[in-house]
């Protein structure tokens, strides 16, 4: 039986106070999900719950079905604290917009 084609990714992670890029090899036809579970990132960050977990290659939102490339980072997205947009609307109503002129 013939060995599988191997690929190098990196797996990334970060929180507040720690963040974590991994490098290793999987086999080609490798899910970002089976690559983020062969980092063994998951051990190390328990928190991780991959079946909630938003995931993505280089900033861009991918499904954790979406097969791996040479080269990619696989990034573990952590749940917003916030919602931006209400942040947003918050700031404003309360006067604390930028204003032009420094």
């Amino acid at each position: 039986m013939a060995h599988a084609e191997m690929v190098t990714i990196e797996v990334a992670y970060a929180r507040p106070d720690q963040q974590r890029i991994m490098r290793l090899d999987v086999p080609k036809d490798s899910t970002l999900r089976q690559a983020i579970e062969a980092s063994r990132i998951l051990e190390e960050f328990p928190e991780i719950d991959l079946d909630t977990a938003r995931v993505g290659v280089f900033g861009k939102l991918k499904k954790p079905t979406e097969t791996v490339r040479p080269g990619d980072r696989v990034e573990i997205y952590r749940p917003l604290i916030a919602d931006p947009k209400q942040v947003r609307k918050e700031r404003a109503a309360q006067g604390k917009s930028m204003k032009k002129g420094g």
